[in-house]
């Protein structure tokens, strides 16, 4: 089984984390890697595209011209398609571009993402991660002592609301509850730390 340094929030070790084998242990599927993030990219498309059809193209309610007799081609109307202002055909409408992924395949993409970070010595757990206030000069500090000094993904219990304000204006630091893991941010981020009550909790989860 892997196993991973565990860390204090003033970058000494506190022993080691013994890993769950079948999470974070796997041969990476970078093919249901890819598929998990086309997904969550398409889910995040707002979709709000409109157009104006003929019918909502203002005007044209009078027949230009009559049917028969001017020599010129039948028109119905100054805002058929075919016509300078009139409507669009075939145009994007509001539409959701999400779709979903079988659970099983879900699951092995983020055991993939999760198990990658680990091959790659670029996941850190700590203990814990606390503060009696909102201080985003202290949770710089952590991440110095952890010498994180790229794009960082920290996942925490979901009750730590000091620490998620303390990030906020971060840049290049994104903060979720263990329950909002997901592989867009795992892949997106160079570094993953996770706390150890959030450890378990994903291991839980995904067994």
């Amino acid at each position: 089984m892997p196993n991973v340094s565990l860390f204090k929030q003033d970058g000494t070790t506190n022993g080691e984390v013994t890993l769950n084998e079948d999470i974070f242990g796997i041969e990476p599927n970078e093919s249901v890697i890819f598929d998990a993030i086309i997904m969550q990219r398409a889910s995040l498309r707002q979709g709000t595209h409109a157009v104006k059809n003929r019918s909502a193209v203002r005007g044209g309610g009078r027949k230009p011209w009559r049917q028969k007799g001017t020599g010129r081609a039948r028109q119905g109307s100054i805002r058929s398609p075919q016509w300078v202002g009139g409507g669009v055909v075939f145009g994007p409408t509001p539409r959701s571009y999400q779709y979903k992924l079988n659970k099983k395949v879900r699951r092995l993409a983020l055991k993939s993402a999760l198990s990658q970070k680990v091959a790659e010595g670029n996941l850190i757990v700590l203990d814990q991660l606390t503060f009696d206030a909102p201080k985003t000069k202290e949770f710089a500090k952590v991440l110095t002592n952890l010498n994180v000094d790229s794009k960082v993904l920290v996942v925490m219990d979901t009750d730590n609301d000091f620490a998620t304000l303390s990030a906020r204006n971060l840049p290049n630091v994104t903060v979720l509850g263990e329950n909002g893991l997901n592989v867009l941010d795992i892949v997106s981020n160079n570094k993953l730390v996770l706390t150890q009550a959030a450890l378990s909790k994903v291991e839980e989860a995904l067994q």
